[in-house]
């Protein structure tokens, strides 16, 4: 496997009055987890990218990791820094971000 997790980051696009993850910054979001990850030196073994829409609009901005399939919602900028060094690195999901299905 080429990367060990992967960070998918919805940055989906409606029109208003629609809630929508792309324009409550998840291009944004998608530069904060590359940073860290690059700071941590951890940017070749976990993937962070951008996503199309991810089901889950009501609990936007919304963020994927894989290979769990684990959600989180109402991801702010302020949440990367914990979710990168807890989930991403250290496997321990960010409970109160988790979203269940």
């Amino acid at each position: 496997m080429k990367f060990q997790k992967h960070v998918f980051i919805c940055t989906n696009q409606k029109e208003a009055p629609k809630k929508s993850c792309g324009a409550e910054h998840g291009a944004a979001l998608i530069e904060a987890f590359k940073q860290e990850l690059t700071k941590r030196g951890r940017q070749k073994d976990i993937r962070a990218q951008k996503a199309g829409c991810l089901d889950a609009c009501a609990f936007g901005p919304t963020v994927v990791v894989y290979p769990e399939g684990t959600y989180y919602g109402n991801v702010q900028l302020s949440d990367v820094e914990e979710i990168v060094e807890n989930h991403l690195i250290n496997d321990q999901p960010v409970e109160r971000l988790r979203l269940e299905f």
